[in-house]
């Protein structure tokens, strides 16, 4: 995703171009691009008049942040001591195995990036996945691609753009 610079400033505005509102601009920018892009580290540090090592140190050192782009959708996979017990490793080797990505990374159309977790703190619905902060408890391998299937749908709003796309091909 592309964000104008134009965008970036507005954000940084938004936080009155403030030193101590680093992370909050950061987590701004990462929810409007989905990660945080290096043009907009540089222009955060310009704009904020720090060195450029200190938005990338605040940047890398939080989990929170991603250097690389994003999937729409994020599945997370508990592989806390109870999940891991009632088969959490299983459930990841078959997201892996659907997705055609290891743990941590992003499938490359961008619809999905998949991660782990050493706990969830709901043990008792366990092994638990998380897609877009909705839980799914006492997930097994089976449900896996029933989960995934409720993601992959395009969305009436895609489905309706590639129609209008095949028409306008179509008119003479």
């Amino acid at each position: 995703m592309i964000i104008k610079k134009e965008k970036i400033q507005s954000i940084i505005k938004s936080h009155k171009r403030q030193k101590r509102n680093l992370i909050a601009i950061l987590l701004d920018i990462q929810a409007a691009c989905n990660y945080l892009p290096p043009e907009s580290l540089q222009l955060v540090a310009s704009e904020l008049r720090i060195p450029l090592i200190d938005a990338i140190g605040v940047a890398t050192f939080y989990r929170a942040f991603s250097l690389t782009p994003r999937g729409k959708h994020t599945c997370l996979v508990c592989l806390g001591t109870a999940c891991h017990v009632r088969g959490g490793q299983r459930i990841l080797d078959e997201f892996e195995r659907r997705l055609g990505i290891s743990a941590g990374e992003t499938t490359k159309d961008l619809r999905f990036t998949l991660e782990t977790i050493a706990c969830l703190g709901c043990c008792a619905i366990g092994p638990v996945v998380v897609v877009d902060k909705k839980y799914h408890g006492h997930t097994t391998v089976r449900k896996v691609g029933t989960i995934l299937a409720k993601y992959q749908k395009p969305r009436r709003s895609e489905v309706r753009m590639r129609a209008s796309r095949s028409l306008r091909s179509a008119a003479p």
